[in-house]
């Protein structure tokens, strides 16, 4: 099964994307993830990712379609995938329906994760990431039990160059005025589904593998 999850930043779709991924067995592939560890490597590509993401402003999409063709490829793969982060404009979903087409399948559902955009800055304000394991943070709604050290692996906790204020207003902005189209793009193709994310997490985890036919 390959799913796209869709949501403006803060709306959960990673968080979520990585739970349905582990309850249907497919592969979790986080744009912003490969966009990172690129940049963590030293590669061209990665570097050239970071500079778009730190103005908050969308990597270009050459550039994130050739870090997604190439992580398609691995063998995990094979059995699924749900994408997080991507597509976000036409040409990018258009683009992975040719690469769906060359393996012979198809994105089954668009999971589009509605959230108000007040509700959006308060989450972001707040997040904090684990730099060796990735697991996310809040400071009110999931803090870790020590101040700046990961519950899971014992990391440091870091936030985001683009979690601040003004960056998160800007990708927002950015984020409903490019993205939105995909809204009608799945729905014409009759593959989208809308979840209210203003709930908590279990609850929307249910919601979703509802509509996919694997709830209970």
């Amino acid at each position: 099964m390959f799913l796209v999850f869709l949501g403006a930043p803060g709306a959960g779709k990673g968080t979520q994307a990585s739970v349905i991924a582990d309850k249907i067995g497919a592969a979790h592939i986080a744009s912003g993830d490969l966009f990172r560890q690129a940049f963590e490597k030293g590669t061209e590509l990665g570097k050239l990712a970071k500079s778009y993401m730190d103005k908050g402003t969308l990597v270009p999409d050459e550039v994130t379609i050739q870090l997604i063709s190439e992580r398609l490829n691995e063998p995990d793969c094979k059995g699924g995938a749900v994408f997080d982060g991507f597509p976000r404009t036409m040409e990018q979903a258009r683009a992975l329906d040719k690469m769906m087409e060359k393996r012979a399948n198809a994105i089954g559902k668009a999971i589009y994760i509605e959230v108000p955009e007040k509700e959006l800055l308060k989450r972001l304000t707040g997040r904090w990431i684990c730099r060796n394991c990735q697991t996310p943070y809040h400071e009110v709604s999931s803090p870790p039990k020590v101040k700046g050290v990961c519950d899971k692996c014992g990391g440091e906790l870091y936030q985001r160059s683009d979690d601040t204020e003004a960056t998160i207003k800007e990708r927002l902005k950015v984020y409903f005025a490019q993205t939105t189209p995909l809204l009608d793009y799945y729905k014409t193709m009759g593959k989208l589904v809308s979840i209210d994310g203003n709930q908590d997490i279990k609850k929307v985890s249910e919601l979703i593998l509802k509509a996919l036919g694997r709830g209970r």
